[in-house]
């Protein structure tokens, strides 16, 4: 695996372990790897720098929230007005992931919605209304089977 900027084994550990619980606290990160808290701060300052770490983010369970609705939708747009497309796209609250694909579709965008009829305001009313958006295809996910982080080591 070909690292990122100046990482080593020590970055990679520290990573993985906020991978796994985001809130562990520097204090006990530095505990599990033998090393001084001061190590902690100044390794994840130097991965939030290089952004290989982006942010610390909530994994909300929206189910329980209201949102009873998780759908992926294919896009096929207009590749001259990719740009655009991918700025609207932006807008939409609901859109919770977007990804430039290869295959079928141009692009891939991950839907949040509270239910069936929100789902269809967001596909005509939004998604549709895109200029260079030519063609959608939605399914619809029945459950959530597992999420889990990427594999450092």
């Amino acid at each position: 695996m070909e690292k990122q900027g100046n990482i080593d084994e020590l970055d990679l550990q520290i990573i993985t372990i906020l991978l796994k619980d985001a809130k562990v606290p520097y204090k006990e990160i530095a505990k599990q790897l033998k090393v001084s808290l001061g190590t902690i701060h100044v390794r994840i300052k130097k991965m939030e720098s290089l952004n290989i770490i982006k942010g610390f983010t909530l994994d909300a369970n929206y189910y329980r929230l209201g949102f009873t609705i998780t759908a992926f939708i294919g896009l096929i747009i207009n590749g001259k007005l990719y740009e655009k497309v991918a700025e609207g796209l932006e807008k939409i609250e609901e859109i919770v992931e977007l990804h430039h694909t290869t295959g079928k579709y141009h692009m891939f965008a991950k839907v949040v919605c509270e239910d069936p009829h929100a789902l269809r305001g967001v596909l005509i009313n939004k998604i549709n209304n895109i200029e260079g958006v030519e063609k959608t295809e939605t399914t619809i996910s029945l459950s959530e089977v597992f999420d889990r982080p990427v594999k450092i080591k």
